[in-house]
């Protein structure tokens, strides 16, 4: 992988397949990239992607739930985050190194570089700067990313930056994914 430095500025191309990236790496396949997924608002106190999990989000970010389950949280206008529950999936977290490959195999068109991986029992962590590699060799421009497994019981949570996050709102997207909790239903 070539190493460059990072920036703010992004292409629609590089835009449209992190988010078809995003979307692969997490569910696998890319199952529903080829549409835009309408999304409901909900108040973020209320960002559960079902009873009792909570998720985390920076002062004011705001949280939407997709008609396909997905949870998406980011700064007003946009998310930058996106997390899918895979139930009873927990004792398949991916490792980062796994994230990685799955994010090499789907990302060939791109140079990647690789910023940080992090493993421990119940969270694994890959994040990247990416840029489209040009047809005369080149690169066109960078955009930080990161890919993430979050174990909570017998749960997998899957997730990922969108398309058109900053460094900062990756490494808050990071954090929330970093921390999502399931807490006990009240008795």
């Amino acid at each position: 992988m070539r190493v460059f430095a990072s920036s703010a500025r992004k292409t629609p191309r590089l835009l449209g397949l992190g988010l078809v990236v995003s979307l692969g790496v997490l569910s696998g396949g890319c199952e529903g990239c080829q549409k835009k997924t309408p999304v409901d608002d909900i108040q973020a106190g209320d960002a559960g992607l079902r009873s009792g999990v909570k998720v985390p989000l920076p002062p004011g970010w705001s949280a939407q739930v997709a008609t396909d389950g997905s949870f998406q949280a980011g700064p007003p206008g946009r998310p930058a985050l996106r997390v899918d529950l895979k139930p009873g999936q927990g004792a398949r977290m991916p490792s980062s190194e796994t994230l990685a490959d799955n994010v090499r195999q789907q990302m060939k068109q791109f140079t990647l570089s690789l910023d940080q991986e992090e493993d421990t029992l119940s969270f694994a962590l890959l994040r990247v700067t990416m840029a489209p590699s040009l047809a005369d060799g080149g690169v066109g421009p960078e955009a930080p990313a990161f890919f993430g497994a979050r174990r909570v019981g017998d749960d997998l949570f899957l997730c990922a930056s969108l398309p058109g996050a900053t460094a900062e709102e990756v490494r808050l997207a990071t954090e929330a994914c970093r921390t999502i909790q399931v807490q006990a239903a009240p008795r």
